[in-house]
């Protein structure tokens, strides 16, 4: 009888389903040794994107997710010349050396753009704070603020460049050059896929994630005289519908029109970066066509 009974229960046992990974409702990637089990059912939306679906005017464009790994991707390894996008480096450095950002910086003829002949509203004798010098460098792109901030580097502007080229090394920065503070020399080169890693380094820096997305600012540089008010550079921060932590814009012949951002579409962070398009609105239109094609998912 025991026997009888031990037979019919391996009889059950063997005829009894048994449920494998691939039958249920969550499945396991295939993993390799010393990986985590990954979710193979929630796919990331831009595994699927097609890039021959998204035409951008940009010559250089580059598209990454949180961790780093392209999302899209053209013309990336190639040093161009990258303009005002230079400011972010700028930043960074001056950022880096601790100085006092509520000391007084004045304009002298010295932060003239003898390069580009560009002008500025900021005339000799404006006088800022260092930390409102570095506002309107990131935020309107004031190249006398920009070039102000690395004269009164400790050592001069040569050692501010120095100090630039050190920073850029240290963040892997292989391809780049920087030869002023502004971005007015056509000297400041850089790969977009450097150019990206200088925009996740500078989303570490809350003044400058701060100063690039404010649309507007106003300042009084001169006694006895109203305030100077200045705006964006980047048209998107008016859309509402966009969520950008950072910014930066750049333009010169040598350059074309340059954007480059840390933002979010579709609830997934994302850095872009557009090098040398031709035509004032084309990086915001490659913008948005950028998103578009995310939010699609074409």
């Amino acid at each position: 009888m025991k026997t009888s009974l031990l037979f019919c229960c391996l009889t059950l046992t063997l005829l009894t389903p048994v449920s494998h990974a691939a039958d249920s409702p969550t499945r396991l990637a295939k993993l390799e040794p010393n990986q985590p089990a990954v979710d193979a059912t929630a796919q990331i939306p831009w595994q699927a994107l097609n890039p021959k679906k998204l035409q951008l005017k940009s010559a250089s464009a580059l598209v990454l997710d949180e961790d780093g790994n392209d999302i899209y991707t053209k013309a990336i390894n190639e040093a161009v010349p990258i303009a005002s996008i230079t400011k972010l480096m700028t930043a960074m450095v001056v950022l880096d050396g601790k100085l006092d950002m509520d000391e007084k910086i004045v304009i002298t003829k010295d932060d003239r753009d003898l390069i580009q002949l560009t002008g500025s509203r900021l005339q000799y004798g404006a006088t800022l704070k260092r930390k409102e010098m570095l506002q309107l460098a990131l935020m309107s792109s004031e190249n006398r603020a920009a070039n102000a901030l690395g004269r009164t580097w400790p050592g001069g502007m040569r050692e501010f460049i120095k100090a630039m080229n050190r920073k850029a090394l240290a963040l892997g920065m292989k391809s780049s050059q920087f030869a002023d503070p502004a971005g007015l020399d056509p000297g400041n080169v850089a790969s977009a896929e450097d150019v990206a890693k200088m925009v996740r380094a500078a989303m570490r820096y809350p003044e400058i994630r701060k100063a690039t997305t404010t649309r507007s600012a106003s300042v009084y540089p001169y006694k006895d005289r109203g305030d100077l008010r200045y705006s964006n550079t980047n048209r998107l921060l008016k859309n509402n519908s966009w969520d950008i932590q950072l910014s930066k814009t750049g333009y010169l012949n040598e350059a074309g029109r340059c954007l480059v951002m840390h933002t979010e579409i579709a609830d997934e962070p994302l850095t872009i970066v557009l090098l040398n398009s031709f035509g004032k609105l084309t990086p915001f239109g490659d913008s948005n066509r950028i998103r578009k094609w995310i939010e699609n998912g074409i």
